[in-house]
């Protein structure tokens, strides 16, 4: 019976355990340092009430219904899904708002109403062109195994005409800046550039498509909260045989014929094959051991790190608070982006996000007030004393702004936070950052590690810092993606012998 050691309980860990029951004959362990599953998709627990500590909204449900049928159990027997009305809401500095709905056409509409006409042209063109991006790079990039510059190169001359569509050699700023004349619609665009923690002024345009997958293919909420996405998961995992050590961490991981070690502080397991869901510069710099050298490349900046908090914030009256909400800052926004990138600095007035769980997830909260989660985007690498005292300093001018605007009451407290050093430290390698690698430059998308590390057979990887990249979805699907390698060159491994 072939063995496979998952090593890291998230997102990318579970479905790839999950695909890995595909095979009866697979004897799946998964071992976790932390005492819960779910990586950075987090929860906690204040006087009775549980509120999610990570991310906010389900984007492409197609690939958790993927994950789900590894097992031949229909998404809809776990999970709920549900679409808050009013769903976004975002804030400018001259007092202008507007809400974006839960289809192209509606959000066009309530655009135009705000920003004029022309603004719901352009944002309904805009749509159009991510749609054609995502169409032709969702299947290179996405679906299948990572991409190289080879294989790109091999497409042959129709495929590569039609993967201009894509947009590479321009930075996401360049195209909206051509595309967009309304600098409050361009500031909308451009936040999306943190939907993978990178900087718009450097990143391909072909990210672009993020809007698409969002706006165009939909966003939901997950009833109860989205701890209930990683509950269902670990429960068909544990249905279906798989084994879980939490509080158990690895500190090394080797190989010596044929075979995989992977050891703690007082522990010990061997392994036919080994899944790492941990940070990929983890793995090089401090697990791999004997035997594993993975002969990865860590160059290119890290991703953007955040600042969060949960507000036990007094509840509103109906539609007075969004499910979800962006404050954009009052001076230029494309300072935060110099700020992280450039400066490496907490941004000096950023742009804050709000998510009210109770509406975005149907979650419940107190008898008068709700957890209001906010985000507010950090560098990477802020892991000293001096920088605690700036996050703390970014705290005071964030809460201060959300009371002049009426967004949370005087009184209301903050009930949890994490700052960049804190996601150091929960997990390791990462350097803070949320999604691995940052994608900026042209050639960022083939830099990221790929599932399968040919030069140590049976070593496959899973997670955001490894293709196709971070974020609930693009997560499980490299657990999938991952699996997917490991059954399917486990016979030219020597697995099945």
């Amino acid at each position: 019976m072939p063995k496979a050691v998952v090593v890291g309980a998230g997102l990318g860990g579970l479905a790839a355990s999950l695909a890995l029951c595909e095979k009866p004959d697979w004897e799946v362990t998964v071992v976790e340092a932390a005492s819960r599953t779910g990586g950075k998709v987090g929860w906690e627990r204040h006087e009775g009430v549980i509120f999610d500590t990570g991310p906010s909204l389900l984007t492409l449900p197609g690939v958790v219904e993927k994950v789900c049928r590894q097992v031949e159990c229909p998404m809809e027997d776990r999970l709920t899904l549900v679409r808050p009305q009013p769903a976004f809401r975002y804030y400018f500095s001259d007092g202008t708002t507007f809400e974006v709905a839960h289809s192209v056409e509606k959000t066009a509409q309530h655009i135009s109403e705000a920003l004029g006409a022309r603004a719901g042209q352009e944002y309904a063109a805009f749509l159009d062109y991510a749609k054609g991006i995502w169409e032709v790079a969702a299947p290179a990039f996405v679906w299948g195994s990572a991409p190289t510059l080879g294989s790109a190169l091999r497409l042959g001359l129709t495929k590569l005409r039609e993967f201009r569509r894509v947009d590479p050699m321009r930075t996401m700023a360049e195209a909206i800046e051509e595309r967009i004349s309304d600098w409050r619609l361009r500031d909308f665009f451009w936040r999306y550039a943190t939907y993978n923690g990178s900087d718009p002024r450097s990143a391909p345009a072909t990210l672009n498509c993020i809007c698409w997958v969002e706006q165009g293919l939909g966003f939901w909420g997950v009833e109860g909260g989205m701890n209930q996405l990683v509950d269902a998961l670990e429960k068909l995992a544990r249905q279906r045989g798989v084994t879980f050590l939490l509080e158990h961490p690895v500190t090394a991981i080797r190989r010596r014929e044929g075979v995989f070690e992977i050891a703690g502080e007082d522990y010990e397991l061997d392994g036919d094959a080994v899944v790492v869901n941990a940070d990929v510069r983890h793995l090089v710099e401090e697990l791999a051991g004997h035997g594993v050298d993975p002969n990865l490349s860590l160059n290119g900046p890290s991703s953007m790190s955040a600042w969060t908090a949960v507000i036990r914030a007094r509840r509103r009256p109906p539609g007075e608070r969004c499910a979800h909400a962006v404050i954009f800052p009052d001076g230029d926004y494309g300072r935060e982006f110099s700020d992280i990138f450039d400066r490496k600095t907490p941004p000096a007035d950023p742009a804050i996000y709000l998510c009210a769980r109770e509406k975005a997830h149907q979650a419940r909260g107190w008898k008068r007030e709700e957890p209001l989660f906010v985000m507010v985007n950090m560098p990477p690498g802020m892991e000293s004393e001096a920088d605690e005292h700036r996050c703390e300093r970014l705290k005071h001018h964030v809460l201060q702004r959300l009371r002049q605007l009426h967004h949370i009451d005087g009184d209301d407290e903050v009930i949890w936070e994490r700052t960049p050093r804190d996601l150091a430290h929960r997990f390791p390698g990462s350097r803070g950052s949320l999604y691995g690698a940052a994608s900026n430059g042209r050639l960022a998308a083939f830099r990221r590690p790929a599932n399968r590390v040919d030069a140590v057979p049976g070593l496959v990887l899973a997670g955001g810092s490894a293709h196709p990249g971070g974020g609930v979805p693009l997560s499980l699907q490299s657990g999938l993606q991952a699996a997917r390698e490991l059954l399917s060159h486990g016979e030219k491994w020597g697995l099945f012998e």
